[in-house]
């Protein structure tokens, strides 16, 4: 009777432990945003038996003159055995670590990591010791492969067109480019002169002089056709080149393995270390600026006697990965436009012809494996047997397993999980994974993804204390017989026969998917859930991960069927019966700040909206971001042929800006080249000048990246601005 008194006892205590902690649980803050930890590349060794990964962390910022509200990202390298027998310890400290290779015997990681300005390759003894700088090469190395007998590293660098004229090494003979320089009224085969800066003197002089002020960064001549990058107009032309540097025993020097005035935009071994497999566009008559195509060569460990095993006009062909025997060749090919899916082949390595793609053998021709979505990560198993990948898909990113004999795909995870990088050595599978409830933790399977298990919690602890919303998935058929899937998500503390404010809110791209297996949105839709929100958000036509035809539906069609798809959502969440009709607002950032702008010049339900870093005259747009190619991808033509100006006028939000009376609040980047901040700027001003009620919220140094991996500091206040300005109207 004691005993069962006692039990008593301890089963009410431990049922009150139970029910105060989960009353002390608190919503998510805008500052949690600082604790997310996510895992990177994943990488195993050869038996199987260890993960090497990437964790990046958000620290305080170490500058003694940066502000205590300032943060910085830190990226290092953790170790943990694939069978879970003990948790992950960190590899590396202070200086951030990336791109983490294994050595062939298990035994040394290469890795990367900046010093004086450049990435350099370093190296690490996992039996102890401090990691050892390997190369010290002056372009800097990136993306670090070891040979498979382990006696050298290929590496990446960038550089310029002006290094590699003169280099004396990478071009002795002091050699050209065959190709047009695209130079007005410069002919091709024009040496550097010899002649002293002079701005008094010859003419020779005065061009001499010239070139000084654009070396010295006093002026940008631009001649290129892609002449912005992420952050500011840039005029100089950069090539990527492959270089190996001996391990053992250790070289001073490293060698290229690859030449000319190209960009080569991947190299890797042959399975058998005899040969390299190489991605590139190598054609002496087009610019390197205006080329899209991208073809499949092979060469010698040297990289001499290059082959082309695939290539053809206007085609993509590119992320071959050869079978562990060395007799098949799986890669993807895709046309040049953006607006495409590209399909997973498989080939016999031997029959591949040096002239074209077409130009297989016709007993052994190309077999195309069905799977109408975007192929990723493509890994093969030890026996050739299966080809491993994951796919943007329906809300989530699953693994999937490819048949090869059989061209039978299995979906090995389900829609509710995004699998970020992944590897599978010996029937062991690693693989980091976003869901609802966690952002990002590594897991491990057998080959099939049975028995997973979890290798880390380092979000857990933190999030142990939150309450979450979870998302709630619905479909409808729009007009054009399309399935849009959409999701809803009710506000922290939701009680039934109450009424909340409802935020519609739009992905970007406009070819991206959102979904409870996206990592971008976790914080930002759970921090509107916490303070009293609710939340929809849907993949309207266009979106990636729903196949060819649905991610083709919005061609010259950017605003009235997207608007009738995300407004639907709208409406059928609407209907649920809890939502404030008096409280709706949206938000969007890119192509869906061109959206958000589209729709509040059509439909006036809205109490405010906000649009981020959007575009909203296409037009300009064309000459202003760096993304300016989706105006004939999507548009069929350019701002000057008749029947496109017309297009352009129709689609561009900036036409209806008479019709918008919505409080808006507009935020761009300072150097946000890819949409181009004078987007935001042109429509600011046309609001103001119609006394409409707008803010205008510029974030100095941001570019496109801003709400993902921007500065922390500014991803807060835009957070936070959004919800002050949407505060200010809803309670009206």
């Amino acid at each position: 009777m004691r005993k069962f008194s006692l039990l008593v006892r301890l089963t009410a205590a431990t049922l009150f432990i139970s029910l105060t902690t989960r009353a002390q649980k608190e919503t998510v803050k805008v500052t949690d945003l600082l604790k997310i930890k996510t895992v990177g590349e994943v990488h195993l060794n050869k038996e199987g038996t260890k993960a090497v990964f990437t964790l990046t962390s958000i620290e305080p910022e170490s500058d003694p003159k940066a502000s205590k509200w300032d943060y910085k990202y830190v990226t290092q390298l953790y170790l943990v055995p694939s069978d879970a027998s003990t948790g992950p310890r960190a590899l590396t400290t202070r200086e951030s670590a990336t791109q983490p290779a294994w050595s062939p015997d298990g035994r040394q990681l290469a890795f990367v990591r900046n010093t004086d300005g450049k990435p350099q390759v370093f190296l690490l003894n996992l039996d102890g010791g401090e990691p050892q700088q390997l190369t010290h090469f002056r372009y800097g190395a990136s993306a670090p492969k070891w040979s498979p007998d382990g006696k050298e590293i290929l590496f990446s660098a960038r550089i310029s067109l002006k290094e590699l004229g003169k280099d004396s090494i990478l071009n002795p003979a002091h050699n050209h480019p065959a190709w047009p320089m695209e130079e007005a009224g410069i002919a091709n085969s024009a040496n550097p002169s010899a002649a002293k800066p002079n701005p008094d003197g010859s003419l020779d002089e005065i061009r001499a002089y010239l070139d000084n002020d654009a070396t010295d960064r006093k002026a940008k001549v631009v001649t290129k056709l892609n002449f912005q990058d992420e952050m500011e107009v840039n005029p100089e032309m950069t090539f990527t080149h492959w270089f190996v540097q001996k391990v053992q025993p250790a070289s001073a020097t490293p060698t290229a393995v690859t030449a000319g005035f190209y960009n080569y935009n991947s190299v890797d071994y042959t399975p058998d270390g005899a040969k390299l497999i190489i991605v590139a566009h190598l054609d002496s008559t087009e610019n390197p600026d205006r080329a899209l195509e991208s073809e499949i060569f092979m060469a010698d460990r040297d990289g001499s006697h290059l082959k082309r095993l695939l290539g053809e006009k206007d085609k993509v062909y590119g992320n071959p990965r050869i079978s562990p025997d060395g007799k098949l060749l799986a890669y993807t090919l895709s046309p040049t436009s953006f607006v495409s899916v590209p399909r997973l082949y498989i080939a016999p390595l031997a029959n591949l012809s040096a002239a074209n793609a077409a130009a297989t053998t016709a007993a052994a021709p190309p077999t195309l494996i069905p799977f109408d979505r975007a192929p990723a990560g493509l890994t093969w198993s030890a026996d050739n047997q299966f080809l491993y990948f994951t796919a943007q898909s329906n809300g989530g990113a699953p693994l999937y397993r490819a048949n090869v004999p059989t061209k039978k795909i299995d979906q090995l995870s389900d829609y509710n999980t995004g699998t970020g990088s992944f590897d599978l050595q010996s029937g062991h599978l690693v693989f980091s994974r976003t869901e609802v409830s966690d952002p990002s933790e590594l897991y491990t399977a057998d080959a099939a993804l049975k028995g997973t298990k979890l290798l880390t919690a380092f979000n857990g602890e933190w999030l142990e204390h939150r309450t979450l919303s979870q998302p709630e998935k619905h479909t409808f058929r729009n007009n054009i017989g399309e399935t849009i899937e959409y999701w809803v998500m009710k506000p922290i503390g939701y009680t039934p026969g109450q009424h909340y404010p409802l935020l519609l809110d739009i992905h970007g791209g406009p070819s991206a998917m959102w979904g409870p297996g996206e990592s971008s949105m976790w914080h930002e839709f759970q921090f509107f859930c916490a303070k009293g929100y609710g939340v929809v958000y849907c993949n309207p036509r266009g979106s990636g991960g729903y196949g060819l035809d649905f991610l083709r539906a919005n061609i010259k069609d950017w605003g009235t069927g997207p608007t009738s798809d995300v407004l639907t959502a709208l409406d059928k969440a609407v209907a649920e019966g809890w939502a404030d009709t008096g409280k709706l607002v949206v938000s969007g950032g890119s192509y869906a700040g061109y959206l958000t702008a589209w729709i509040v010049g059509h439909d006036h339900r809205f109490k405010a909206a906000c649009a981020q870093r959007g575009v909203y005259d296409l037009a300009t747009f064309f000459g202003e971001g760096n993304a300016w190619r989706l105006v004939p991808n999507y548009f069929g033509g350019y701002p000057w042929d008749a029947a496109t100006k017309t297009i352009l006028q129709r689609e561009s939000p900036i036409t209806y800006v008479a019709d918008i009376t919505t409080p808006l609040i507009i935020f761009h980047g300072e150097n946000d080249r890819r949409t181009g901040f004078v987007e935001g700027e042109m429509l600011y001003r046309s609001l103001k000048v119609l006394g409409r009620p707008v803010e205008y919220v510029r974030h100095p140094g941001a570019t496109h990246e801003l709400t993902r991996s921007g500065d922390n500091r500014q991803r807060i206040d835009q957070m936070l601005r959004t919800w002050e300005f949407f505060e200010r109207y809803i309670g009206k």
